[in-house]
């Protein structure tokens, strides 16, 4: 009888990344597919999933050294350090590789297979897989929360004896999943919340989860690509853009950005002008910061004060929730796992669209389409 193959979780060793790539409630569903688990000691602790939670729900728990020896498929948030892989490893997890074409092609040199939990495809069958969206979720909830915080007045509508406090206004920027959820949150904090994208199409959502979207005098035919995100647009474009929203932005005491487009420099939104008008103890929370950031003033990862409004560039939102992130985490990569998973063997059907849509490198190469195509030298 062959043995069961083993699935590997380790520590992320990202900086700050307390999530943990499947937790011990999603142990039953690979067991029954055949698949062993063993655990890094304390990987998922800072999640607040303990090594006795795993094996009470059959994992094996040991040394970082020995899970990685011993895994044939390694379960990860980020990836670990490519030295730590070995020639026919397989490696799940977020790997930018849009931005980074360079680290798959060195995976690849490896002979590490390595799926991508980015380039789920947006199709029905694969919404339970959609880690962009599950994290995202949780970012644009955090993000409202960062900002009431932050904001030196309460959000909701309050009358008392000691008089009426009217309601925070807030403007979210990019109806996404981030931003409706961002809007959402909002609302429930009692805010009065508008919201813009450039898709025009995703007003009926923000309208209802009680936003007003906001209309600007721009031309925004072909914004949206095949997979629902919005498409970059040209200079002229955002130039003109900029100018209209700076009005909104100037009228809103707490303006959240989450205008981020694959791949690329996030767009600039909200120019300097347009918080010099914002009123004293504003807020920003630009949520595109990893990217360069919607807003000009912003500064990745850390937190500033300019014309008197602060300004927040947060840095990986979901892994500041890491017990329901690793949750909705867990689920996402566990179902591409169980999707790949036949007789107890990874089976790579690259007519399947997900497989097809995740798969970057494999047998020394990368196979992945827009990836090859960042990879080729300019003029092929």
């Amino acid at each position: 009888m062959l043995a069961a193959m083993k699935v590997g979780v380790v520590r992320e060793s990202k900086p700050g990344e307390r999530r943990v790539a499947l937790i011990p409630q999603t142990l039953a569903a690979l067991g029954k597919a055949g698949l062993d688990v063993v655990v890094e000691a304390g990987a998922g602790a800072e999640a607040g999933f303990l090594d006795a939670a795993f094996e009470e729900k059959g994992a094996t728990i040991a040394p970082r050294s020995d899970v990685l020896g011993s895994a044939e498929v390694l379960c990860t948030v980020n990836g670990p350090a490519p030295g730590e892989l070995r020639s026919g490893q397989t490696v799940i997890g977020f790997f930018d590789p849009l931005s980074k074409p360079g680290d798959i092609q060195a995976l690849a040199d490896a002979g590490v297979t390595a799926l991508s939990m980015e380039l789920i495809p947006r199709i029905t069958r694969a919404q339970v897989m959609d880690a962009l969206s599950s994290q995202a979720n949780i970012a644009g909830y955090k993000a409202v929360v960062m900002a009431a915080e932050t904001l030196p007045r309460m959000f909701p509508m309050f009358m008392t004896a000691a008089g009426t406090v009217q309601p925070a206004k807030v403007f979210v920027i990019g109806a996404g999943v981030a931003g409706l959820q961002a809007i959402a949150t909002a609302k429930r904090l009692g805010a009065k919340v508008e919201a813009y994208d450039v898709r025009p199409a995703v007003a009926e959502q923000v309208e209802s989860l009680g936003g007003k979207f906001v209309e600007l005098d721009l031309d925004t035919g072909g914004a949206e690509d095949k997979g629902g995100y919005a498409k970059a647009q040209g200079e002229e474009f955002y130039k003109r853009q900029r100018e209209l929203m700076a009005e909104v932005v100037a009228r809103n005491d707490v303006c959240i950005t989450t205008a981020a487009i694959p791949g690329r420099k996030s767009p600039l939104l909200v120019i300097e002008d347009a918080v010099k008008r914002m009123a004293p103890g504003s807020v920003i929370v630009d949520m595109a910061s990893e990217r360069g950031g919607n807003c000009e003033l912003t500064k990745h990862g850390e937190t500033i004060v300019a014309h008197d409004v602060t300004i927040l560039g947060p840095d990986n939102l979901p892994s500041t929730v890491p017990y329901h992130a690793s949750q909705m985490y867990s689920k996402n990569i566990s179902s591409l796992l169980l999707h790949l998973v036949e007789d107890g063997a990874l089976k790579f059907d690259t007519e399947d669209e997900i497989t097809a849509g995740t798969l970057l490198c494999r047998d020394g190469a990368v196979v992945h389409e827009r990836v090859k195509g960042l990879l080729a030298p300019k003029g092929e």
